[in-house]
C-alpha cells in the first residue's frame, strides 16, 4: 500500500484512493463529495470508458438506428443533424444502452453473439481507462493543481482481475498509485441492490466464462431458444447471481488495500471525516 500507517496518510501531501465494490454503494456519491469540497479531482471510470473508449461505437450505434428512419436518413446523408452522446459524471446511459441485453430482438434484446462482442468491446474499453489512472493523477496536478486524487471505479473492476495472484498487471499498476479502498455492503444492502434492479433492470459487464454459464443454464432451465427469451427476465434472473460471483472476487482484492463499510461510506459527509475514515480502515488493517 502506498500509506503504510494511518500516520503516513494523514500526513500526505498528495492523498490518493481507489473506490472499487458493488454498484450502488457510495463509491460516486462520495468520490463526488470530495470533489465538491475542493482540492479532490474526480476520475470517473465509466465516464473515461464512455467518452475515449466507447464514444465512437455509441455515436455509430445511434446513427445506425436513425438511418432506419428515412427522415432522419436523408438528415444524416446530408451532414444536416448531428448526433452525439450527451454522457455525464450523473448519467451513463448511453455506455449501458449499447451494451444492451440478449434475447429476443421484439422484446428490446439482441443476438448472444452481437451481446458478447459488445461486451468485449467493455472489457477492453475497461481495463484501457483503469491504466489511464496514473495519467490522470498526473494531469489532475500539473494542468488543475489538484492535491488530492479520487478514482471512481465501476462494478465490473473484479471481472477482470485476480486479486489471489501477487502480479495481477491491473492490480499491481493500481496499488502503485492509489489506496484502494472496498467499499462493503452487508447481506441489508445486496437485498436492496437486488429489489431496485428488479424495479429497473440495467445492462451489466459479465466475466465471458460466467456469462456462458448462466447463459446455457437459462436457455436450459426454461427450454427456450435465443430468440425467445425475454432480455429484462434474463438480467433480472442473473443479477443476484451475478453479485454472488463477484462476492469472492471483491474479497481477494481486498488484499491489496483497506476496506471499509458502505454505512461508513454513507456517515463520511465531509472530507475531514473521510480521511479520518480512511485513517481508521489503515489503523484496522494494521492491527
Amino acid at each position: 500500500m502506498i500509506y503504510q500507517t494511518a500516520r503516513d496518510w494523514r500526513a500526505a501531501p498528495q492523498k490518493r484512493v481507489l473506490f472499487y465494490g458493488m454498484s450502488g454503494l457510495g463509491k460516486t456519491h462520495v468520490s463526488q463529495m470530495l470533489r465538491d469540497s475542493g482540492g479532490w479531482f474526480h476520475y470517473s471510470i465509466d465516464y473515461r470508458i464512455g467518452t475515449r473508449y466507447m464514444g465512437e461505437l455509441i455515436v455509430d450505434n445511434a446513427k445506425a438506428h436513425a438511418m432506419q428512419v428515412p427522415f432522419l436518413r436523408d438528415l444524416l446523408l446530408t451532414d444536416s443533424i448531428y448526433i452525439g452522446s450527451n454522457i455525464t459524471f450523473n448519467n451513463l446511459t448511453p455506455v449501458s444502452t449499447y451494451l444492451g441485453k440478449p434475447g429476443a430482438a421484439a422484446k428490446g434484446g439482441m443476438p448472444m453473439e452481437e451481446y458478447r462482442r459488445r461486451q468485449e468491446q467493455f472489457r477492453q474499453a475497461e481495463i484501457h481507462a483503469l491504466m489511464d489512472t496514473a495519467y490522470f493523477i498526473e494531469r489532475s496536478q500539473r494542468l488543475y493543481g489538484y492535491p488530492h486524487f479520487v478514482c471512481d471505479t465501476g462494478g465490473s473492476i473484479c471481472e477482470w482481475v485476480d486479486g489471489d495472484d501477487p502480479a495481477d498487471p491491473i492490480l499491481t499498476e493500481l496499488s502503485q498509485h492509489c489506496l484502494l479502498v472496498y467499499i462493503e455492503g452487508s447481506q441489508a444492502h445486496t437485498a436492496e441492490l437486488i429489489r431496485r434492479f428488479d424495479r429497473a433492470p440495467k445492462p451489466m459487464a459479465y466475466q465471458p466464462d460466467f456469462l456462458t454459464r448462466v447463459w446455457d443454464e437459462y436457455l436450459r432451465k426454461n427450454n427456450l431458444s435465443e430468440a425467445e427469451v425475454d432480455p429484462d427476465d434474463f438480467i433480472r434472473w442473473t443479477y443476484a447471481q451475478a453479485l454472488s460471483h463477484r462476492q469472492p472476487r471483491y474479497e481477494a482484492m481486498a488484499k491489496w488495500g483497506v476496506r471499509v463499510s458502505a454505512d461508513e461510506v454513507a456517515a463520511a459527509t465531509d472530507a475531514a471525516r473521510f480521511e479520518t475514515l480512511i485513517a481508521t480502515a489503515i489503523d484496522r488493517r494494521t492491527v
